[in-house]
């Protein structure tokens, strides 16, 4: 029997595929009704607000997505919420009112604006109260496609999140005919509350695809004998971790929408053929990365979180929660065109029909297989020769000396501590890179002036090469040598460390490499506009993103928010954040009021991005200017790991 009642009922399918009764939220132009009887082709349509003005209304709604009816968070009777329509120069008033009986609140994503209009409670203000009004007024200094949601409690994953649309004061480097806004998210009928208690009780309750005896480990003995199959398998149990442990929470609970609408009807955008379509892709998910494609076209990536890069033609690309992805197609055949977004664990999917008429539909290709993680993703040394991508079918067997292709690998590399088995008062299983660096309140920085020569290579290594991207000094690979781990980073609250990051810019992630389709990767990224600030960063500052896997613990550099001090920045320093991925999962990092300037290879031209992906496993670095005063929130977009991967950054 199912361990939460909002699985026991539905069939595996309804979940995974999001092929069973649903229904259409109230807001979108419709009725909330069954979705059966909606499902009649119609172009749909969803509120847009433009202006300078706007009144907004936080409140419940009664939505319809898996047969039941549940509540929702919306904000005037729309999920997703209205589109926001700006103009670059002007100067926008949002009176938002709060008709929930507690606190909420509205944070303007990747917008950059005055501190006491960042939206964030406890930091930039107290938060909206049950029947106040607050009101957000500030210029608008941008242009391009960015997202507003809540930053109170679990209010996001219920649905409060919308579009922003900002036109711009000069002529965009691209053109098109017709521009539509695709929004990813997840929604589950079981309260967010009752999720994050489930995850706390057991980390893998939503995971259904563990190992099993019939599906596994008979076909594994059958093809690769028996001695092999058992001291992998004996590996994995040594370690106490999953290959298959790709997402928190998956299609089991998870009902994957586009545009608020289920797969069972799919979002639907008209277009001509022989236009110029813009798709503005944003990731409102709490806690879903999904890999994007478009069967039969190619998408021209023209801007990333916002901000407009050097066109790449790409067959598919993966978006981070929080991301936002523009791509111009031009489809030119009188057909529909499938918008097909599965989650990173093959759990399911979203959907929609980019069609010249309503009543042309598009079918849904296949779900790709369910990804395996590797060494790479583990952040384990690689072979002399650098393999990293190896399926768990290839992972060695495990000796007494748990040697790894040759190298004397640590155990403590990636794999979760077992205390039953150490001596007393001993924490991992090696210390050998147990750092005796000093450390200021769990932020590791070096704040010795860089040198001239710094600069970041373009080597672009092989995906599981492990070396691709690479930031290098005087032609050397700043990434070069086991990494150091802070006194924090040991002990019951982190399970996992990675013993070889890499910088792995040029890699697609687990699940897209080598599948035959051109993947978009970040060292594809180079601004169109040259980098505004040349200077050389004065300092560095490295965090560790960690946590416990098996007691679903999640903080940086082994510190949760609770407990941490503040990064304190200086105000017009350029500074360099280097993040270290210490888990086996992509956590996407979002640094409020400033832009990150992500360091991919070519100085001259840095991608300026408000959200930065960080590989399981991995290492990457990008560059900040404090050019905003105040305290500004600094956290994992993942909702149920941003109460512990946290931390204030204070502007001075």
């Amino acid at each position: 029997m199912s361990k939460d009642n909002n699985l026991a009922a539905p069939s595996r399918r309804r979940f995974v595929q999001g092929l069973a009764l649903g229904g259409l939220v109230t807001g979108l132009g419709f009725n909330a009704r069954p979705l059966l009887a909606a499902a009649t082709p119609t172009a749909q349509s969803h509120p847009v607000l433009s202006g300078s003005d706007f009144n907004l209304e936080i409140g419940h709604q009664i939505v319809n997505f898996t047969g039941k009816e549940k509540l929702a968070t919306t904000v005037n009777g729309s999920l997703p919420a209205p589109i926001l329509r700006w103009r670059e120069g002007d100067r926008v008033r949002l009176n938002v009112h709060n008709r929930l009986d507690t606190d909420s609140s509205i944070h303007w994503h990747g917008i950059i604006l005055p501190t006491e209009m960042d939206g964030v409670p406890g930091l930039s203000f107290d938060g909206i109260a049950p029947g106040e009004t607050f009101t957000y007024e500030f210029d608008v200094q941008q242009n391009g496609t960015y997202w507003y949601h809540s930053h109170s409690g679990f209010q996001e994953q219920t649905g409060l999140y919308g579009a922003i649309i900002i036109d711009p004061k000069e002529p965009e480097p691209f053109s098109y005919d017709r521009d539509h806004v695709v929004m990813l998210s997840d929604w589950s009928d079981t309260p967010p509350e009752r999720i994050f208690a489930n995850l706390k009780k057991m980390s893998h309750y939503y995971n259904r695809r563990e190992r099993s005896l019939t599906d596994d480990l008979i076909p594994e003995i059958q093809r690769d004998g028996m001695n092999t199959a058992l001291s992998r398998r004996q590996m994995w149990e040594k370690m106490r971790m999953s290959d298959r442990d790709i997402s928190d929470v998956t299609g089991y609970t998870y009902t994957f929408l586009m545009n608020g609408q289920t797969p069972a009807t799919g979002w639907t955008g008209l277009y001509t053929p022989g236009e110029k379509v813009r798709l503005r892709i944003i990731n409102a998910a709490a806690m879903t990365f999904f890999d994007l494609r478009i069967p039969g076209l190619k998408m021209t990536v023209v801007a990333c979180d916002g901000q407009y890069v050097q066109p790449v033609s790409v067959d598919e690309f993966r978006i981070g929660v929080a991301e936002t992805i523009d791509v111009i197609v031009e489809p030119t055949e009188q057909r529909a065109y499938s918008l097909f977004a599965q989650a990173i664990d093959r759990s399911g999917y979203a959907h929609g029909h980019l069609t010249p008429d309503p009543a042309l539909r598009a079918t849904p290709p296949a779900l790709d297989p369910a990804p395996e993680l590797t060494h790479m993703d583990m952040g384990m040394a690689m072979d002399a020769h650098g393999h990293g991508e190896h399926s768990s079918h290839d992972m060695p067997s495990m000796g007494t000396d748990h040697s790894l292709h040759g190298m004397s690998a640590p155990v403590s590399g990636m794999m979760h501590q077992d205390h039953a088995a150490m001596p007393s008062g001993q924490t991992s299983m090696s210390h050998s890179n147990h750092s005796s660096m000093a450390m200021d309140h769990g932020v590791m920085t070096h704040d010795h002036a860089m040198p001239a020569g710094m600069q970041h290579g373009s080597g672009h290594g092989h995906h599981g090469s492990g070396h691709g991207a690479v930031p290098t000094y005087q032609g050397h690979p700043l990434s070069a040598g086991m990494t150091m781990h802070a006194d924090s980073e040991y002990g019951p609250h982190v399970d996992m460390r990675a013993e070889d990051p890499q910088y792995r810019l040029d890699d697609p992630g687990v699940g897209l490499r080598n599948n035959g389709r051109k993947v978009l990767t970040y060292a594809d990224l180079r601004s169109f506009y040259p980098t505004p600030d040349t200077r050389e960063p004065g300092r560095e500052i490295e965090l560790h993103l960690t946590g416990n896997m098996s007691r679903y613990m999640w903080s940086i550099n082994g510190i949760r928010y609770a407990d941490a001090e503040p990064i304190h920045l200086q105000y017009g320093e350029r500074v360099r954040i280097t993040l270290v991925n210490d888990t086996m999962m992509p956590h996407p990092v979002h640094l409020h009021g400033m832009w990150s300037d992500l360091e991919t290879g070519d100085a001259t031209h840095l991608p300026r991005k408000h959200t930065l992906v960080v590989q399981p496993g991995a290492r990457l670095s990008y560059l900040v200017t404090a050019d905003a005063r105040g305290e500004w929130a600094f956290h994992c977009h993942l909702l149920f790991h941003m109460m512990g991967m946290f931390r204030k950054v204070v502007v001075s």
